[in-house]
């Protein structure tokens, strides 16, 4: 609106000039004849008077022409002005009502906010000029020759400038002026004061003799610096005598069940090492404080220091963060942890009163107690790990989730054979078809077991040969058990023997019968027995069958049965028939081995 009114304007003034020019036209035609008059014949004085008349109402006609105009441009001015006023007062109540809504954005020097924008200029944003302005007043302030003082300002009909040595530092126009409810001119002269004093600290700060400041504390930082390098080496090559020292005197050898872990040199040797892991860690201690320091001495390397000193800070402040805020998941894996941990030992109380019987359940056996406290422990930890899984740091990330996945694809795909022998030792567990110490034959392979474990049964023979069998084997064999029988109701041991016709079965169950009770290991209650297990062509054979509760000595049992059958056969010189052999009685002596006694005497 106000450059079409300034259009109109200059249409009037053109308009008006137009008029003026035509009566200068008219004046001049006229000088111009009488001055031809002059040189031609004399015109008469009636035409003269008639051309006199016709001038004066053309003049008359112009000015009042003139006059016309001059009153349009006046009305036209005042209607500009009333359209600006009311232009004005539209823009005032709008920014007034912006005002507590919209935030300036400011023009920030070192630290310090001179002033701020609100509204925007020549398609910059007011986040640019503040910007521009910012870097502008900086540059400014850098220099060594800076006069804060010669900040002047140039008003133009657009913009007010505040200006140094020919460079434009910033533009005000009236919406700024607005927004701070004066005019641009005001404006102006107000920031010009505050860029002047920021000026003035920036030169103190910039000038020669705080160069030479700064660069005194340099050098003084970098002698500081070596002079702590130069201690802390001459603290550690004191420490190094100290250490060395103690080799002779207070240092002794480091021993774990007779074996020597450490001797005073390895001791010495590890006492040097940790101490130079902390003269070095100290030192880099001091290169991190030290470096940031040094490069905070100037301000062209002040945003550099701080970028360095944040490489150092940003980690340690994330740590201590994320330290803080795991905190409550940290008290609660506690919590959930050490509920299970007395709900365990509660369990392993229980399973130790069972093993021990002074707690009997009807129907559990004692040496069910501790396997089944293995397995509700396992379950316990397995569900307390699935509880706290979700409190563990990372344990949404995509990695965490994905080692998971792959230990488990690993454990199930190579653990099918041990999860086997798991169950089958489980199985065998709670069928008890033997227990720790049991004399047991499993297929071809006789003898105490010495070890079950979840995976494996040990048996150690009477060789003293221990023979390893996965449980899943010992489930697929059948397994004999001796000790079982022998405490329960008694082992039978049986023997068998051939005893010619010519003996009476009477006589021969006797002398077995007294051959098995003379036998260490033999009870004789239940009493022993013998069987006439067959009629043979040439003998009968007799088998004696007595009962032991010691299945451990099985071996040692029979042989001595075996030897007193034979000498209690001898004793009453009764032939066993075994092995088979033919004799013919036509004199011969006897197979009875002669009394030692007899033999002497011969």
């Amino acid at each position: 609106m106000k450059r079409f009114c300034l259009f109109c304007l200059c249409l009037l003034c053109l308009s008006v000039w137009g008029a003026s020019a035509q009566v200068v036209e008219k004046v001049l035609d006229i000088f111009g004849a009488d001055s031809l008059s002059n040189s031609k014949v004399a015109v008469t004085a009636d035409s003269d008077s008639v051309h006199l008349s016709t001038v004066k109402k053309e003049l008359a006609a112009a000015r009042l022409n003139e006059a016309n105009l001059r009153m349009e441009i006046e009305q036209m001015k005042l209607a500009a002005y009333t359209a600006d006023s009311v232009k004005l007062a539209s823009q005032r109540r709008r920014i007034d009502s912006l005002r507590h809504e919209t935030r300036g954005v400011p023009v920030v020097v070192d630290g310090d906010t001179l002033f701020y924008f609100y509204a925007k200029r020549g398609g910059h944003t007011p986040q640019q000029r503040a910007e521009n302005v910012a870097n502008d007043i900086t540059a400014l302030g850098k220099r060594f020759n800076l006069k804060p003082d010669s900040v002047y300002i140039e008003t133009s009909d657009i913009v007010t400038d505040v200006m140094y040595d020919n460079k434009v530092l910033v533009s005000f126009t009236d919406q700024d002026g607005l927004w701070e409810s004066c005019t641009r001119d005001q404006l102006a002269a107000k920031n010009r004061l505050v860029i002047i004093e920021k000026l003035k600290v920036m030169k103190e700060e910039h000038g020669l003799m705080q160069l030479f400041k700064r660069i005194g504390y340099f050098v003084l930082v970098i002698v500081g610096q070596f002079l702590l390098f130069w201690g802390t080496n001459w603290l550690f090559r004191k420490l190094k005598l100290r250490i060395m020292r103690l080799e002779k005197t207070r240092l002794k050898p480091f021993s774990i069940q007779g074996y020597e872990l450490l001797d005073t040199r390895k001791q010495v040797k590890l006492l040097i090492f940790l101490a130079n892991l902390v003269r070095y860690a100290f030192m880099f201690l001091q290169l991190l404080l030290t470096v940031p320091l040094l490069f905070s001495i100037f301000p062209q390397t002040k945003n550099l220091a701080y970028r360095l000193l944040s490489y150092i800070w940003n980690p340690v402040k994330s740590i201590l963060t994320g330290i803080l805020d795991y905190l409550p998941n940290l008290f609660t894996i506690f919590v959930i942890y050490m509920a299970i941990k007395y709900l365990v030992r509660f369990f392993r109380y229980l399973a130790e009163e069972v093993q021990s019987e002074r707690l009997k359940l009807s129907g559990f056996y004692p040496d069910w107690a501790m396997p089944t406290y293995h397995i509700v422990r396992f379950l316990l930890y397995a569900f307390m790990i699935a509880m706290i899984y979700p409190y563990l740091p990372g344990s949404n990330s995509g990695v965490f989730q994905g080692i998971s996945v792959f230990v488990g694809l690993i454990v199930s795909l190579g653990s099918s054979t041990v999860i086997g022998n798991i169950i089958a030792g489980l199985v065998i567990t709670y069928m008890r078809p033997f227990k720790i110490g049991d004399r047991i034959k499993l297929n071809d392979t006789m003898g105490n077991v010495v070890e079950k474990t979840p995976l494996v049964t040990r048996i150690r023979t009477p060789k003293n040969e221990v023979v390893t069998i996965p449980n899943s084997f010992v489930m697929s064999s059948h397994t004999v058990n001796f000790s079982q029988s022998a405490r329960e109701y008694g082992l039978i041991i049986h023997s068998e023997v051939s005893i010619g016709y010519d003996v009476p079965w009477r006589v021969v169950n006797k002398l077995l019968i007294e051959a098995a009770l003379n036998t260490p290991g033999v009870v004789d209650d239940p009493r022993p027995f013998v069987l006439s297990t067959s009629l043979s062509d040439w003998y009968p054979v007799y088998q004696v069958n007595a009962y032991i509760k010691d299945a451990d000595r099985l071996a040692d049992i029979y042989s001595a049965l075996h030897q007193n059958i034979q000498d209690r056969f001898n004793e009453e010189g009764v032939e066993i028939m075994s092995p088979h052999y033919m004799a013919v009685r036509d004199g011969n002596a006897s197979t009875i081995p002669p009394k030692e006694g007899a033999d002497k005497e011969g």
